[in-house]
């Protein structure tokens, strides 16, 4: 987004979308605490410039404590452990909550043992997986994050939504400041991403999608309410059999090792009927406890690959974690999140539906 662009949205400050977010989850009855955590997780997607995993979706989690399918008594609790690894049972308790516990419990491993494995069942949506992998980088540590989701990708050759957008996440920072932050769906796009494109009326990118038949598709609403997202790669001319087993290869990290629900046993991420029981995992690994030197390595093949010639009629080569970066950037420029009018018009939607101040504009 330019700042010619931003110029014609609408900016919020950092605080009053906290405070909003944390008003609303608390009238919905989440602990302050909890509403705390789930506040910096979507105030962060939305900073970095993630708009289908920010406010986009505090609706969602609040449908899910009204209606009693998160719990608002209970913490995250391990089940066991051993000096590297852990299984925790998240207690149906807010994504991010479960989240933040386990990749906290990663980091302290992982700072002793040089490794921590955490697999989290019943938990719920947590957001940007990169939320969690670069609360380890900022200590230092490579982190990864992985999440199962409601079925919505057509695997290869199929037409039935089988395995979740499933994302990954790996960051590492190298040395002056410079990061590697990998944050993906394992779906050649993520399914808020389709979302906020009905949101604001507008059709989807060739090859992304398919319709109810398994037919290439770019109309929204035939694909979220009947069609689904191919893997990463398209159809199997263009190599999608490989995002389907990146897909799958996160089911087998999640549901799979942790004992939750996986696949086509996962709820539909629109029905507040059942809780949810996703399964994550997190992953913090110390640099210290291998080769010297791996920060400058890394800053190293970040130069290597954004300091060669760009290819004709591009700018610059970026590596994961750029585009957010200069997202953020543009928001300290502004003095908030830029937002489009309709995205604000929801959120005001949400403030007269459940009593709490209108979000400030700059």
């Amino acid at each position: 987004m330019s700042g010619a662009e931003a110029e014609k949205l609408e900016i919020v400050p950092l605080e009053s979308l906290r405070k909003f977010a944390v008003q609303l989850t608390e009238k919905a009855g989440a602990k302050t605490e909890h509403a705390q955590v789930l506040a910096d997780l979507l105030i962060a997607a939305d900073h970095r410039g993630h708009f289908s995993h920010g406010m986009n979706r505090l609706e969602y989690y609040i449908e899910d404590l009204i209606k009693g399918y998160n719990a608002v008594d209970k913490e995250p609790e391990i089940l066991k452990q051993t000096p590297a690894t852990a299984l925790v049972d998240g207690n149906n308790c807010l994504g991010p909550v479960v989240g933040k516990f386990c990749i906290d419990l990663a980091i302290e491993k992982a700072k002793i043992m040089g490794i921590g494995w955490v697999c989290a069942k019943g938990s719920n949506h947590f957001g940007i997986a990169g939320w969690y992998s670069m609360r380890a980088m900022e200590q230092g540590l490579i982190g990864m994050a992985f999440c199962n989701t409601s079925p919505f990708m057509i695997p290869t050759r199929g037409k039935t939504q089988t395995l979740g957008t499933n994302p990954i996440s790996v960051a590492a920072k190298g040395n002056n400041s410079e990061e590697f932050v990998l944050d993906m769906a394992t779906t050649a796009v993520a399914q808020g991403k389709i979302e906020i494109n009905r949101r604001l009326g507008k059709s989807t990118t060739l090859g992304l999608a398919v319709d109810r038949d398994g037919k290439p598709c770019t109309d929204t609403d035939e694909i979220l309410d009947h069609g689904g997202l191919n893997p990463i790669g398209g159809f199997e001319k263009t190599s999608g059999y490989k995002g389907y087993g990146l897909g799958f290869m996160v089911e087998l990290f999640c549901g799979i090792l942790s004992g939750s629900r996986f696949g086509q046993n996962i709820r539909h991420w629109a029905c507040h009927d059942a809780e949810a029981n996703l399964g994550q995992c997190f992953v913090a690994i110390n640099p210290e406890m291998f080769a010297p030197g791996f920060e400058g390595r890394l800053s190293e093949l970040i130069h290597h690959c954004k300091d060669q010639q760009p290819a004709e009629g591009e700018r610059e080569i970026l590596v994961a974690g750029d585009p957010e970066r200069n997202h953020i950037e543009l928001c300290t420029q502004l003095g908030g999140i830029p937002y489009h009018k309709k995205q604000m018009d929801f959120a005001d939607h949400l403030s007269e539906k459940y009593g709490v101040e209108r979000l400030h504009r700059l």
